[in-house]
């Protein structure tokens, strides 16, 4: 029996996180078109846009820099386009203040990466100018890993899943799970270690969905005493089931 050279199994989990980082880029479709039907952006943030825009970036030039690297120059120039739509849409719909802190957090990250770019091309060169760019790109990712905790914390503290879908922080452990192989099979150890921190989150927050999934149905259940408008009947709603009790005095609570 063959088995499968270490260039091939480092393609396939290349290609294998190119399609689930695809269906991560598409994720937030049904958000954007929230905004576009409700002609507001009020209540979503342009943060984590903003911070994939950055990543895919650096990614992109890190990509380009490296030798056999078209998987992660394909995905991330896809994510660059991507992030960019959303953010013209989130521009586009958002009230004049969060429109112009998105803005500056657009010039903040052409700033950034204006820097990265003169540092890494004049300051640095040979082999040095992938490791530099590497430790960037890892401690970057490292942080963006990061940024759920605030939403795992607020799940803790509401014990709603509401800001925490299942279905993407799966995604989101399959992506880490695959770049992680793909980083690991290739000896690329800045691919690699950010997303073992992002395969631990995922779990720790799919966890966390777990545990709190059913917390909000507790609330559905209790019961609610009220009366009709008229004072004729007073009733007792158990979740979808009325119960009506007779005449009593009008009673509002």
């Amino acid at each position: 029996m063959e088995f499968l050279t270490t260039e091939q199994l480092a393609f396939i989990f290349g290609l294998l996180g190119n399609i689930v980082s695809f269906i991560v880029f598409l994720a937030p479709m049904p958000t954007f078109y929230t905004i576009y039907k409700n002609k507001s952006s009020k209540g979503f943030q342009s943060i984590p846009y903003v911070a994939a825009l950055l990543s895919a970036m650096l990614l992109l030039y890190y990509g380009v820099l490296k030798t056999n690297a078209s998987l992660i120059i394909g995905i991330n120039a896809f994510g660059i386009a991507i992030e960019l739509a959303y953010l013209i849409f989130y521009i586009t719909y958002a009230p004049k203040k969060e429109k112009i802190f998105t803005l500056s957090l657009v010039l903040l990250v052409n700033v950034v990466f204006g820097l990265t770019l003169a540092i890494t091309v004049f300051l640095i060169s040979g082999t040095k100018r992938v490791t530099a760019l590497g430790w960037i790109c890892a401690v970057f990712n490292i942080a963006v890993f990061a940024a759920p905790l605030s939403i795992m914390r607020q799940v803790i503290r509401t014990k709603s899943v509401e800001y925490m879908p299942f279905t993407l922080s799966l995604f989101l452990t399959l992506c880490a799970t695959m770049w992680f192989f793909y980083g690991f099979l290739t000896k690329d150890y800045f691919i690699a270690l950010p997303n073992v921190l992002g395969f631990l989150f995922g779990i720790a927050q799919m966890i966390l969905y777990m545990a709190y999934k059913n917390s909000g149905k507790d609330d559905d259940d209790d019961v609610e005493a009220k009366t009709s408008t008229n004072g004729d009947d007073l009733e007792i709603n158990f979740d979808s089931s009325t119960l009506r009790l007779g005449a009593l005095p009008t009673v509002q609570n």
